[in-house]
């Protein structure tokens, strides 16, 4: 199988926030941190045809800053740490790290860089960025839905107070051979088109 995420990217994505509409009670321009105990950065690819797989990352860090109220995305840095892939399989793991596919020794860092957003319905839109894998820069174009926003409904451990949070699923499509990861796709043991998931929270730095 394969690795691949970012993602957002990425937040992702993650950086996945974007061109969502207005709920919030103040408008003007907010940084937020995606909550790493909140946040997934996930993905699938087909294994020989016969099922896909299910992987993610699981050190993801990043930032954005966000207008709720006038739908304004800005500043959106992702990064995703390639050594982190896990698919619970430890030999796939250490293969997806290899040269044949994430080369996590030589591009330790995943990137996601925002660079557009536009807003397609009342909690949707869609959030265009500059991912870096493997040393390649590709744009891509993450499909966001904003879940819902507000105070927590505790106070974490971590701050007082309850924080602002919003919370983001975004998905989007990629063919690993953009970036030049083309182990398997002409015998099709492992699939092209990769889907990658976006789930995460981020809070508002108050």
């Amino acid at each position: 199988m394969r690795t691949f995420a970012l993602l957002l990217l990425s937040v992702a994505a993650t950086a996945a926030t974007v061109a969502i509409p207005a709920s919030g009670p103040r408008a003007e321009m907010a940084d937020y941190r995606l909550d790493p105990e909140h946040t997934t950065v996930a993905f699938m690819v087909s294994h020989l045809g016969f099922a896909k797989t299910l992987g993610q990352f699981t050190e993801v860090d990043g930032t954005f800053r966000f207008d709720e109220e006038a739908a304004i995305l800005d500043a959106i840095n992702v990064s995703i740490e390639a050594s982190s892939v896990t698919t619970h399989h430890e030999a796939r793991d250490g293969h997806l790290r290899s040269g044949d596919f994430l080369n996590a020794a030589n591009h330790p860092t995943i990137t996601f860089v925002g660079t557009g957003s536009e807003q397609t319905g009342d909690t949707t839109g869609r959030v265009t960025g500059d991912l870096t894998l493997l040393g390649e820069t590709r744009t891509v174009t993450l499909d966001v839905t904003l879940n819902k926003s507000g105070q927590y409904p505790y106070s974490p451990p971590d701050v007082e107070g309850r924080p602002y949070h919003i919370g983001i699923s975004a998905r989007a499509e990629i063919d690993r051979s953009d970036w030049g990861m083309t182990y398997g796709v002409d015998n099709g043991l492992v699939g092209d088109t990769v889907e990658i998931i976006l789930e995460f929270e981020a809070r508002r730095n108050d």
